[in-house]
């Protein structure tokens, strides 16, 4: 082991970038999605529906394959199975932003989901590479890492949107660019994916000794996924994981819905009651929600779980979450840009007191020979709950968006608030309102 250790010293910025430039290929398609799907589609298409099949099938796949990409690293070692992400992604984005038609769009995202499910790999390199009382704190690196991306992707995915339509430059004009206006952040994309993949091949040892390696002969991916049932059923019915795991299942329906109807509203016009924003702004507006959670999760979760504690910082955060997400579709062109980062920044403080509090509270209350077991189930909830939300926005949406009266587009954002609103329900009454806390009995915590 000691191989791993002395060479994980030098490549914990490359496992990071890694990571990096995963979540900004996650995040780089967000502003222009919904686009996307409306220049594809018909006029009579539900893009509801389309905006939410497409996020489904990238959610259905990291699901489906984050076990069985784990447990090939396991037998053949981490860097094998993280370059072929790589590879993988940046072959798929570029498929992506040649699509011309919504299927082929759907393929390149289920693969591109494919690719993405070996997040849980580079924490098993982290895990590899470090002493015990290191891991927590070189995984909180992964953290960073997911806000930064979160932060420049969609920023980058805004900006590089409909290039041919720029008035600085002829340059993209004429071009395959007019006919596939989201090619080029697709391309960014790749790019960056190829970048970190040269990087991995020069600079990222393997972190897996050969005698530490799974001898399974057979690595069955209906095996893997039978079993990750298994484990999500018994953590379940275990008191304090259970209504953990529950209110957290509750919060990521709501918040994956609003990433689906965020930008159906947003890019409706103020005819419709909508704010008339471009991909661009869309774009500015979740880079302002990636670098508000950064803030959050970087400067302000240690102090408040030191003063408050993990489980009040849940409640907090869902509150919080519920009250911008419901609010959202209420912001009046009048003062667009002031009231949509309001609400933003109550969504984003939200899932930034809530999600980390979460894991806090679902480790300390985890034996140590389970902790990976535990947060690996979680990630596994995480990805069906997105799953579950992304559809129910859509299918809401589309039904409900052209209405009057009582149901209409605001319906899927009052759909939001309720959901964080039952996970505070689950939260109080589920016994994990009044578990112990480290953080409030001196025991310290991992900041």
């Amino acid at each position: 082991m000691t191989e791993a250790k002395t060479a994980g010293q030098g490549s914990l910025l490359i496992i990071t970038i890694v990571v990096l430039v995963d979540m900004i290929g996650f995040g780089i398609i967000i502003p222009f999605l919904t686009f996307m799907v409306a220049h594809l589609s018909g006029p009579d298409a539900e893009i509801g529906f389309w905006v939410a099949t497409l996020m489904s099938g990238y959610a259905a796949a990291v699901f489906l394959f984050s076990s069985f990409w784990g447990s090939l690293s396991d037998k053949y070692g981490r860097r094998p199975i993280l370059m072929i992400g790589l590879l993988g992604n940046t072959g798929t984005f570029i498929l992506f932003g040649l699509s011309t038609t919504l299927w082929m769009a759907f393929v390149a995202r289920v693969l591109s989901g494919i690719f993405n499910a070996n997040i849980p790999v580079a924490r098993a390199y982290i895990s590899d590479v470090s002493k015990p009382h290191e891991v927590a704190k070189r995984q909180g690196l992964l953290g960073v890492a997911f806000g930064v991306g979160f932060t420049i992707g969609p920023a980058l995915g805004g900006w590089l949107s409909r290039p041919a339509e720029w008035n600085w430059t002829s340059f993209f004009q004429d071009t395959i660019f007019d006919s596939n206006p989201y090619l080029l952040p697709c391309i960014a994309s790749s790019l960056l994916s190829g970048i970190a993949f040269l990087l991995s091949i020069w600079w990222l040892p393997e972190s897996l000794p050969l005698e530490s390696r799974s001898k399974t002969k057979n690595t069955n991916p209906l095996r893997e996924l039978k079993r990750k049932f298994k484990d999500i059923s018994a953590l379940l019915s275990r008191p304090i994981l259970s209504p953990l795991m529950w209110s957290a299942m509750a919060f990521w329906i709501g918040f994956t819905i609003m990433h689906v109807s965020f930008i159906l509203f947003t890019m409706m016009s103020p005819q419709q009651g909508g704010l008339g924003f471009s991909e661009s702004d869309n774009g500015l507006v979740f880079g302002f929600i990636g670098l508000s959670g950064l803030l959050v999760q970087g400067v302000l979760i240690g102090p408040l779980t030191k003063r408050f504690g993990s489980s009040r910082l849940m409640a907090f955060g869902l509150v919080s979450a519920a009250i911008g997400l419901t609010l959202t579709p209420y912001v009046d062109i009048s003062f667009a840009w002031s009231g949509i980062l309001l609400v933003s920044f109550m969504i984003a403080l939200g899932n930034g007191l809530f999600t980390p509090s979460n894991m806090a509270m679902l480790s300390n209350h985890s034996e140590s020979s389970e902790k990976g077991l535990v947060m690996g189930v979680a990630e596994s909830l995480r990805s069906l709950s997105t799953l579950f939300g992304v559809l129910i926005g859509g299918i809401i949406w589309d039904l409900t968006n052209t209405e009057q009266g009582f149901f209409t587009y605001h319906t899927v954002f009052w759909l939001c608030g309720i959901f964080s609103i039952i996970g505070l329900f689950i939260h109080i009454i589920g016994g994990a309102w009044n578990a112990s806390d480290p953080a409030l009995e001196g025991v310290g915590i991992d900041e």
